[in-house]
This record gives structure tokens, C-alpha cells and sequence, in this order.
């Protein structure tokens, strides 16, 4: 039974999703977003606990309110950034139905039919993806793995350093997951951290929205500005300092293999672990898409300016620079949001065969 027929469905009530809610607001379009939480806060109540943005709140806002200063006059928490987007949502009263999953995005001759694992269904003129990356963790397939016996953990997972206390601990990733959780779990465990090469560390005096500006002008061919910095590089927020001053942050290259109770290393010498913590980072979540035809084996979908290619219903918001610039931050979701409506708009406008 099709409960609801609307011009635009947004899947994903996370940041990516309220920002283009603000904008199909302000743009006039009928639309009703669907969330598969039971709470506003998406990827963020699944994040660890003692997770930190690494940019000021007046820099991590959407669009037309801004985030509130942090109470630890630092940058705001994990539980503070949940505040927000719940108060945010509250705020405008965005039309949103909750523990919403949808399964799958059928086509339909003039619509896109949307099927929602509780058996309900709604269709749309268009359907704006925002599920972001946080349910399609990737774990790199790694010799051996499946035979070692230790514990394994993604950083999708990790919620805390406590059950780690006393270990022997693998941390594989670099970026900032792997720098921030590297900090906390080696205050309390024997740790080793595996990179692809060596880390690259900011400035001290280099937060977040240098890091941001630098990256966004990459993706729009400003070499000038770019500079060498990505959003991989890694921001020295408090905790990384402190296990900087510990001497912790020293990486090595990849191991060859995994053995029962540990890792053989190119040496030939043999490191027993009790447990590896995979910070190598996540997927597009675009499973939903995949009864399109149009999810590549990467999760990705051919876009251009956010509009699917071989279906111009679909639009894709907050998975990275593939879909805008920095689109999958807090302040990068809103500026492509706001570049995403006006096209929706335009294209709804069309007459349906163009569409």
C-alpha cells in the first residue's frame, strides 16, 4: 500500500539530510524525509564517546542557525554536536517519520517507489540519498584475517578504551580516527599502529576549518589555495597532543599477514595481539540504490552536480567530494545542500519525461 506521494523524499535524517530539508523548505518543494534512527543525531549517536569536532562550533554550523559554543570552551563534543541536530530539527519541524528503513528504490513510470523494510511504500518525483557512510564500515581483506583468533573491532564500533585495559592493541588506519583513537586506547593498552605510510600531522595552530577550506578549494581545482593538505591529515586536537608528548604517535607499514594469536611483519618476526581496531575508514551506504542499477562495486554512483547519471530522479548529498565539496562535514553538507535544491527545483519543473 503506498502510504505517501510527495515531489522529493530525502533518505538520511542526519546532517546531510536537515540541510537539504532547510533548503527544500526555503525553495517551496513538497517533500517528507525519512530517517531510519528512532532519534534525530544520525552517524553521530554511533560515534565513541569521547569523540571531538576539530573545528569550532561557528564553524560546524547548518545553515540558518548556527551550533552553540562548546560548554568546555573547546570544540564541541559528540554529545553536543547530538544536541544540536535534535534542537536544530525541533527548530523547523521538518516533516520526518523515524525507524524508516528504506530497502530498497524502485522505478516506477513517472515516480520512484520507495520500500521501507516494515513493508510500507512511498513514491516520489525525486529521491535525495543522504544515508552518508556510517552503516558501510570497510575492513581491508587482509591475509589471514579470518583465522585470527583475537578481537576485532571497526572504529564504527568503538565506543571507548575501557575493554581494551592491559591489551596488546593493533591500530590499523591513519587519518583522524586512527590518530584520536590511537591517543585514548594507548593511555591504558600496549598499542602498534599500522599506516600505508607515514602520517601526516598539522601545525598546532592549524584546526579544522584551515583543514576544510584547503580541501574544498582542491576539489575545485584551486591548486593555489589548496596547497598539499587534505581532510585526511591529521588535526592536533588535545588528546593527539597528549599522546604526542607520550611518545605514542610512531606508525609502521603494513604486516604481511595475520597469524592464529598475532601478525607475521616483511622481517619474518612475529607480534602476538589480543586485538586489532580497524580505522580504515567507510563506504558510501548506498545498498538502498543498488535495485536502481546504478551503485558502482565502491558504493559509488556516477553523478553529476549531485544528479545521478543513469537515473536523473536520484540525487546524492553528504558522501564525500564525489557529491560536493567536503559535502560529508557539518559545514560542507550546507553549502552543497544549498547548491542541491535550486537544481531539484528546476528539474521538477521539467515535464516528466525530461525529468
Amino acid at each position: 500500500m503506498n502510504e505517501g506521494d510527495h515531489d522529493v523524499v530525502v533518505i538520511g535524517g542526519g546532517q546531510a539530510g536537515l540541510a537539504v530539508a532547510y533548503y527544500l523548505r526555503r525553495a517551496g518543494i513538497d517533500f517528507l524525509m525519512l530517517d531510519a534512527e528512532d532519534r534525530p543525531g544520525g552517524a553521530w549517536l554511533h560515534a565513541w564517546d569521547s569523540l571531538h569536532l576539530f573545528s569550532p562550533a561557528t564553524y560546524s554550523s547548518l545553515p540558518g542557525w548556527p551550533m552553540p559554543p562548546s560548554r568546555s570552551d573547546g570544540f564541541p563534543s559528540r554529545d553536543e554536536v547530538i544536541d544540536y541536530l535534535t534542537r536544530y530539527e525541533q527548530r523547523y519541524a521538518f516533516p520526518i517519520e523515524r525507524s524508516c528503513h528504506v530497502e530498497t528504490v524502485e522505478r516506477d513510470p513517472e515516480r520512484l517507489c520507495l520500500q521501507l523494510r516494515n513493508g510500507r511504500t512511498f513514491t516520489a518525483r525525486a529521491v535525495v540519498s543522504a544515508t552518508g557512510t556510517w552503516s558501510a564500515p570497510y575492513i581491508p581483506d587482509h591475509p589471514g584475517r579470518e583465522l585470527f583468533r583475537g578481537g576485532q573491532l571497526h572504529s564504527a564500533e568503538y565506543r571507548s578504551p575501557i575493554p581494551f585495559a592491559g591489551k596488546r592493541v593493533l591500530v590499523v588506519g591513519g587519518g583522524n580516527s586512527g590518530a584520536q583513537i590511537l591517543a585514548e586506547v594507548s593511555a591504558l593498552a600496549e598499542t602498534v599502529w599500522v599506516t600505508l605510510k607515514d602520517p601526516v600531522f598539522l601545525p598546532d595552530d592549524v584546526d579544522g576549518r584551515v583543514l576544510f577550506e584547503r580541501a574544498s578549494a582542491r576539489v575545485r581545482g584551486d591548486f593555489d589555495q589548496a596547497s598539499t593538505t587534505t581532510l585526511g591529515d591529521i588535526v592536533m586536537v588535545p588528546p593527539v597532543k597528549e599522546a604526542r608528548d607520550r611518545g605514542v604517535l610512531k606508525s609502521v607499514r603494513p604486516f604481511l599477514r595475520f597469524t592464529i594469536d598475532g601478525v607475521l611483519w616483511a622481517d619474518g618476526t612475529e607480534t602476538h595481539v589480543d586485538a586489532v581496531l580497524w580505522c580504515t575508514g567507510f563506504r558510501p551506504a548506498t545498498g538502498h540504490l543498488r535495485s536502481l542499477g546504478v551503485v558502482g562495486p565502491d558504493g559509488r554512483i556516477e553523478v553529476v552536480d549531485q544528479r545521478a547519471v543513469e537515473e536523473p530522479r536520484l540525487w546524492l548529498q553528504g558522501y564525500g567530494n564525489w557529491t560536493g565539496a567536503a559535502s560529508a562535514t557539518l559545514i560542507g553538507a550546507g553549502r552543497t545542500a544549498r547548491e542541491l535544491a535550486p537544481r531539484i527545483k528546476a528539474a521538477l519543473q521539467m515535464p516528466a519525461s525530461f525529468i
